[in-house]
């Protein structure tokens, strides 16, 4: 919602696209996203298509000079991106051409990037491909979990979209191709991201124990990482490095209670699971699960 707030004191926003409402809660009622809320609270209409192509008319009969996306989620068609006098922009969490695709704050976090940023580019057919307009490089915390960047990052794109609109009503954009930045193609493919499925939530207690940090926190505090320890399917929530030397044991061992957390053995050495969720419970700190299964350290 922040992109939206920035557009909507920057500009005359007239229409806001957004995800259909759905079922949630256990009366599976009927709920519109929080755009939609945020857009109904600003007193902007919505359009609320199933797919981007039924909405061609209605952002046609807007006649807008610009249009602005942020976290859509689905793929704009050339058809869409034409209308608008100045083009389409997106916001985008990742300094391009690096981290293009569905989830470029998820892997930045799970490959242990400490330098992100944020893109403005002014989108084309391709997938992230579009020129830049403006971006801003800024540091990831070595703990910071995916919902903590993708907050920090949302309200710094809505700072930068609100620059970018503004400079927009002043004349033509500045628009750098990417090509110009001289990053290998091999990069920038190794780099590029896809949505999330089951296998991609899966962690493996023989990597190291920074590999299974990063894992954990570029997936917390949702969807969760998904682990087996000590005969459950658990959701991992917190971890860090092990500071405490442990015996010597198989990856995937409960070690103990040690501190807040519970001790696992890992590929080099041990992580401490601080927080997780056991199934058909509540979140729980690791030490409790580990003093339930009678574990000694």
């Amino acid at each position: 919602m922040p992109a939206l707030r920035a557009c909507a004191a920057a500009t005359d926003c007239r229409l806001v696209v957004t995800q259909p409402d759905r079922p949630a809660g256990r009366g599976h009622r009927l709920q519109p996203t929080p755009v939609k809320r945020a857009a109904l609270d600003l007193g902007i209409a919505t359009f609320e298509p199933l797919r981007l192509r039924e909405a061609v008319d209605a952002l046609r009969a807007c006649a807008a000079d610009i249009f602005a996306l942020a976290s859509y989620g689905k793929i704009v068609p050339q058809t869409v991106l034409d209308l608008p006098r100045l083009g389409a922009l997106n916001v985008h969490p990742s300094l391009l051409p690096l981290y293009r695709g569905a989830t470029p704050l998820q892997a930045q976090l799970r490959d242990g990037v400490r330098r992100g940023g944020v893109t403005i580019m002014l989108m084309d057919a391709g997938l992230d491909t579009g020129d830049i307009v403006l971006q801003s490089p800024s540091p990831i915390g070595p703990d910071e979990t995916y919902g903590e960047l993708h907050d920090r990052f949302a309200a710094l794109g809505a700072r930068m979209l609100g620059e970018v609109l503004a400079l927009a009503a002043s004349g033509p954009l500045p628009r750098t191709p990417q090509a110009s930045f001289g990053i290998k193609a091999e990069r920038i493919d190794a780099t590029a991201t896809r949505p999330l499925d089951k296998a991609a939530l899966e962690l493996d207690w023989n990597w190291s124990a920074q590999r299974i940090v990063d894992h954990v926190r570029s997936l917390a505090p949702s969807p969760g990482a998904r682990a087996e320890l000590a005969g459950e399917r658990v959701k991992l929530v917190r971890a860090t490095i092990s500071s405490t030397a442990h015996r010597s044991a198989p990856p995937g061992t409960l070690l103990g209670a040690s501190g807040a957390g519970a001790a696992v053995a890992c590929g080099d050495g041990a992580v401490l699971i601080e927080r997780l969720v056991p199934p058909n419970r509540g979140e729980t700190d690791g030490a409790a699960f580990a003093r339930a299964k009678a574990v000694a350290p």
